[in-house]
């Protein structure tokens, strides 16, 4: 492919080092602070709340959206621009160290319609941070692993995300945000029960951040890297789209995985964005209901993970992927048939669709490590998160449009009754992208496979 910096990442690890491999994977766990406590769990709740106006929520969409198409613009080439300076440590911790900032100043957004535009910008910007340092995150894979270990490792770190986050979800919600009274006297007055807690994310991200920061340290400065890193940003795009040219003539495999992993990945996604939703609306679930399914939810998922990993080593990737998807439209489809048998039904089945969600994901990020030669991971894995954030917009589409036609098939009065038919939707983006799964070969790619191989001898 194009050029490429040769001793680009970071300074090499003992590969079957067990430090490296857990300092790694602690980074899961303490940015799950700001990826389910405050994004999904908390703060996205409280900034939606009636004290910040009847169009908060809209505009929290708005907002979102923005930082969607700052990702997708930026991802690909802040990867490339530390794979080829050889700052993949550096902009981990620059990008982490500024989530950090974002959750921390979220302590000043007060309970007021006059500070909403102040919360959705930190929330906004904290996704920004968060995806960019996650590209560099990902494309470390490969300095802590092998190709016999790759898929044990990935798991390792995603089920620690997920466990990280429901661990620190509990602690704050039980300690701060449940009781009327709080540790230290803190209660809900002002917001402070919320704002207090964003303080104690962006604690929990930093102590869990130093440690592969500490570790996975970037090699040396040479002149080569050194002329990398002045690099202009037009240069940069030219070098980006002269590589996307060149990955399609020399390596389309690992552009139909991009675009397949881009539509299941998104089906994976509003599993979760819609479970809780679905469980309220046709399940019968109450607020507490929600959150104790969403913790069980997340155990499960964070547990199968990790053992999928071991898996993923013996059967390979793509096959642990296929089985993740297949068992997930079966799962899914038992909620829909099976609807009327109330909450029952939706613990079974909902538990065992978690169980799935996790595995799919980390063994989508072992398969395009696997394939991705050395030393441009951070340009792969930031056209990853690009993809990705390039078909976001699948799930939510597909899940309103079942339930359309659901309200016309059985001519319901009311979208609500019907609710239950957006799992279809769901289901019909997660057999999409199996479907263009199935075409792509496994593997490691050529190159990828010499790097790995001098690696283990």
């Amino acid at each position: 492919m194009t050029e490429q910096v040769a001793d680009a990442g970071v300074e090499p690890v003992t590969r079957s080092g067990a430090w490296p491999v857990v300092a790694w994977g602690l980074w899961d766990w303490g940015s799950a602070a700001f990826n389910a406590v405050i994004t999904t769990f908390v703060f996205s709740v409280y900034i939606t709340s009636d004290s910040f106006g009847p169009e908060a929520d809209t505009r929290l969409g708005w907002a979102l959206t923005a930082a969607g198409l700052v990702i997708l613009v930026f991802a690909p080439v802040t990867g490339q621009r530390s794979d080829r300076a050889g700052r993949r440590g550096f902009w981990l911790g620059v990008n982490t160290a500024l989530v950090i900032a974002m959750s921390a100043g979220m302590f000043f957004v007060e309970p007021d319609e006059a500070f909403l535009w102040l919360g959705l910008l930190l929330l906004a910007a904290g996704n920004i941070f968060f995806e960019f340092a996650s590209v560099n995150y990902n494309a470390m894979l490969n300095d802590i692993s092998t190709p016999s270990n790759v898929g044990k490792i990935s798991g390792l770190g995603w089920g620690l995300g997920y466990i990280g986050g429901i661990v620190l979800l509990l602690a704050v919600y039980f300690g701060l945000i449940n009781p009327e009274v709080g540790l230290f006297g803190i209660t809900g007055e002002d917001g402070m029960d919320v704002r207090v807690t964003m303080l104690v994310c962006a604690v929990w991200t930093l102590l869990f951040s130093l440690p592969v920061l500490l570790t996975l340290r970037d090699k040396p400065h040479t002149a080569r890297t050194e002329k990398a890193r002045r690099t202009s940003l037009a240069e940069s795009y030219r070098l980006l789209f002269a590589s996307i040219k060149e990955l399609w003539l020399e390596d389309r495999n690992t552009v139909k995985f991009l675009v397949a992993s881009a539509v299941f990945r998104d089906g994976l996604a509003g599993v979760f964005t819609f479970g809780g939703v679905l469980a309220a609306g046709s399940f019968g679930f109450s607020a507490g209901g929600v959150i104790i399914f969403g913790v069980a939810a997340n155990v499960v998922a964070g547990i199968a993970t990790i053992l999928f990993g071991f898996l993923d080593d013996i059967l390979g990737p793509k096959r642990v992927i296929v089985i993740a998807l297949s068992s997930m439209i079966v799962a899914g489809a038992c909620v829909f048939f099976f609807h009327d048998g109330g909450k029952t039904i939706f613990w079974i089945f909902g538990l065992i669709l978690c169980i799935f969600v996790g595995p799919a994901q980390s063994a989508s990020r072992t398969f395009l490590a696997r394939l991705i030669p050395e030393g441009q991971e951070g340009q792969v894995f930031g056209l990853y998160a690009t993809t990705g954030r390039a078909v976001s917009w699948m799930a939510p589409a597909c899940w309103s449009l079942a339930i359309v036609a659901g309200a016309a098939l059985t001519g319901a009065s009311t979208h609500d009754s019907v609710q239950y038919f957006g799992i279809l939707g769901i289901l019909v983006v997660l057999a999409i992208g199996l479907a263009l799964l199935l075409p792509v070969r496994s593997g490691l790619s050529k190159d990828s496979a010499l790097a790995h191989a001098e690696d283990v001898h």
